[in-house]
C-alpha cells in the first residue's frame, strides 16, 4: 500500500487561525519483514481513527469490537418494523459540525468530498415560553458571531445586558487550552452562569443546550468544559454553528465503507469479539485475552468507553501500574439518557426543522425529523405518508420509570408540535443508554492521558485527556489519531497531521479587553 496522499490528511477548514499539529519526523510508513502489531480494542470513532493511521502506515491491525457493529456510540443495527420492513436503528442525533477537522478528515478517506454529509440550513433553539433562537443568520467569524447572536437573539434585551457581570464573563472571551481548566474546573457550569447573570432564557436556550450535550446536568458538569465548548463552536472558531448530518444511517454512510477502508489496508476487523483482559507479555509486548483466545501484539490502543475501559483494566491486574489503574477506577459515567425515535401516520408541519434544541419542556432536549435528511427516513415517509421523529431526553434519574419517561416525551412532542397530537405512532424503538463520559468539577487532573506509563500502550476516546480544544466525536477522532501518532513515534513512523481550532481566544481585541479587566479586578 502506498503512504496516505495529501489529501486524505485532516483539513483546516475555512478557518485561517485553525492550530496545526505536525507529527514528529519520521518515515513514511514501516520499513520492515516484520511490520509492528497493534490491537486496537474497541470499534468507535477513536478506535477507527487509531486504526486507521496505523494500517495506512504498514502497521499489522487486529481491531476487536464486541458489538456487531463499527461506529461505538454513533453505531447503527437492522430492526423489523411492524409493516415487515427493516430500518436502521442507532443511539441517536449527531451533528457533525465543520470544525470537527480530525473527524472529518477520517471520513474522508472514503468519501474526499464528503458528499455522504449534508448541511441542515440552521441550528434553531426554542424555549417553552415561547423564546427561539437561530444561527442561520449569524456571522461565522468572531467577534461578530457574538455581537450578531446578540443582535437578532429575542432573549438579550437592553436590561438583561446592564445586569450582567462583565468581570465573570472574562472567561468566555480568551479561552486559552488547557489553562481553562485551572482557571474554572473546579467551577460547575451552573455556578458560572450565574456569576455571569446572563438573562435566563438564554441561559437556558444558548448555554445550557451545550452543558446538556455532554449529558450532564449543568450543576454536576465543569464550568471549564462548558466554556471550552462556547470557544470551539462560537468564540474559538470562525466554522460557525451550522453542522452537517449523514444523508443514510450511520453504517451505510460511514462506517461499512470504512471498515473497507481498513481491511484494504490490511486490518484484521474481528466483529463480536470482546477483549476481556490485557497482560504484559514477558517480550515487552502484550497478550490479549478474548475469553477464549488469546493473541500476543507488539502495541494496545484501548479505545472503549468507560465501563468498558473499567472492566479491562479491572481484570488486567498487571498492566500499567497502580496509580494510573485506580485512575482508570476514579472515571465517572454521565447519567442515562433516553433515544425515542417514532414513526407516525402522518407528517409533521412542513416548516418544522430537521433538528430543534429545546428548553422548558421538561425532559426533552431536542427534536430531530430524520426525514428531513436522512434517505432510509425519507423513503419510507414517502412511501407511507407519515414521518420519522426522534426524542433525546438527556441526565434521567437513574431511579428514572422507563415506561413513565417515554411517554412523557411523547407528551412534550405533542406540546412543541401540537400537530402530532392527531397523529397515531406506527412503529417505535426506544434507546436507554448510560454510557457517556462525565466531566465533573474537579475532575480534569485526575483524567488519564493517551499515553501511560506502560510503554506500547495508548488509551483513546472522549473520555481522555487531550489538552486540545476538542470534545465529544472530536475528541474521540482526535485522540485516535493522537494514541496512533504516539505508537508510529516510537517505530520512527511521522503520524497524521491534526488541526483544532485555535487554542486561545482568536481576537486580539477581545484579548486585550480581557487583560483590560482582569487588571481592574478584584484578584488582578
Amino acid at each position: 500500500m502506498n503512504a496516505p496522499r495529501a489529501h486524505e490528511a485532516a483539513r483546516r477548514g475555512r478557518d485561517r487561525r485553525a492550530h496545526m499539529l505536525a507529527p514528529r519526523p519520521g518515515a513514511p510508513r514501516v520499513n520492515s519483514a516484520r511490520p509492528p502489531t497493534t490491537a486496537v480494542v474497541g470499534g468507535g470513532i477513536a478506535g477507527l481513527a487509531a486504526a486507521t493511521a496505523l494500517a495506512e502506515r504498514g502497521v499489522r491491525v487486529t481491531l476487536y469490537e464486541r458489538g456487531t457493529s463499527l461506529g461505538g456510540r454513533v453505531a447503527g443495527w437492522p430492526i423489523s418494523m411492524n409493516d415487515g420492513t427493516t430500518a436502521t436503528m442507532s443511539r441517536g442525533f449527531h451533528a457533525f459540525f465543520r470544525q470537527y477537522y480530525n473527524l472529518r478528515g477520517l471520513l474522508r478517506r472514503t468519501d474526499p468530498g464528503l458528499r455522504r454529509l449534508t448541511g441542515l440550513p440552521d441550528y434553531p433553539l426554542q424555549h417553552s415560553g415561547g423564546m427561539r433562537d437561530s444561527f442561520r443568520r449569524v456571522p461565522r467569524t468572531p467577534p461578530w458571531s457574538a455581537l450578531g447572536f446578540v443582535a437578532q437573539s429575542p432573549t438579550f434585551t437592553v436590561r438583561d445586558m446592564v445586569r450582567m457581570n462583565p468581570l465573570a464573563a472574562l472567561p468566555l472571551l480568551d479561552v486559552r487550552v488547557p489553562d481553562v481548566y485551572e482557571q474554572l474546573d473546579a467551577v460547575s457550569a451552573y455556578d458560572f452562569l450565574q456569576s455571569v447573570r446572563f438573562p435566563e432564557a438564554a441561559h437556558h436556550l444558548a448555554f445550557e443546550v451545550f452543558s446538556r450535550s455532554f449529558f450532564a446536568d449543568p450543576r454536576h458538569l465543569s464550568a471549564a468544559e462548558m466554556v471550552l465548548m462556547f470557544h470551539i463552536y462560537f468564540l474559538g472558531s470562525a466554522e460557525g454553528l451550522l453542522f452537517d448530518v449523514p444523508h443514510e444511517p450511520f453504517p451505510q454512510a460511514l462506517w461499512d465503507p470504512l471498515g473497507a477502508y481498513l481491511q484494504q489496508h490490511g486490518a484484521d476487523i474481528r466483529l463480536s469479539t470482546a477483549v476481556t483482559a490485557v497482560t504484559p507479555a514477558s517480550d515487552a509486548g502484550f497478550i490479549v485475552d478474548t475469553g477464549g483466545a488469546q493473541q500476543r501484539h507488539d502495541a494496545v490502543v484501548l479505545a472503549l468507553d468507560t465501563a468498558g475501559l473499567q472492566a479491562v483494566v479491572s481484570r488486567s491486574p498487571h498492566l500499567a501500574d497502580s496509580p494510573w489503574r485506580q485512575r482508570v477506577g476514579r472515571l465517572r459515567t454521565a447519567p442515562p439518557f433516553l433515544v425515542s425515535r417514532l414513526w407516525l401516520d402522518r407528517p409533521v408541519s412542513e416548516h418544522r426543522p430537521g433538528f430543534l434544541g429545546t428548553s422548558g419542556y421538561e425532559t426533552l432536549d431536542n427534536i430531530s425529523v430524520l426525514n428531513r435528511w436522512e434517505g432510509e427516513a425519507t423513503r419510507w415517509a414517502e412511501r407511507t405518508g407519515g414521518s420519522v421523529v426522534e426524542l433525546h431526553a438527556y441526565a434521567l434519574p437513574e431511579s428514572s420509570s422507563h415506561d413513565i419517561e417515554q411517554k412523557r416525551l411523547l407528551t412534550q412532542l405533542h406540546t412543541a408540535y401540537p400537530e402530532t397530537r392527531a397523529a397515531s405512532v406506527v412503529d417505535e424503538r426506544h434507546e436507554w443508554r448510560s454510557d457517556c463520559p462525565m466531566f465533573p468539577v474537579g475532575g480534569f487532573a485526575d483524567r488519564p492521558t493517551i499515553r501511560t506509563p506502560q510503554p506500547g500502550l495508548m488509551i483513546a476516546g472522549d473520555l481522555v485527556r487531550t489538552d486540545l480544544p476538542v470534545a465529544l466525536m472530536e475528541r474521540a477522532a482526535t485522540s485516535g489519531f493522537m494514541a496512533a501518532n504516539a505508537l508510529l513515534e516510537g517505530w520512527n513512523v511521522r503520524g497524521q497531521t491534526l488541526w483544532t481550532v485555535p487554542r486561545q481566544g482568536r481576537s486580539a481585541a477581545l484579548r486585550a479587553l480581557v487583560a483590560m479587566g482582569e487588571a481592574f479586578s478584584p484578584r488582578g
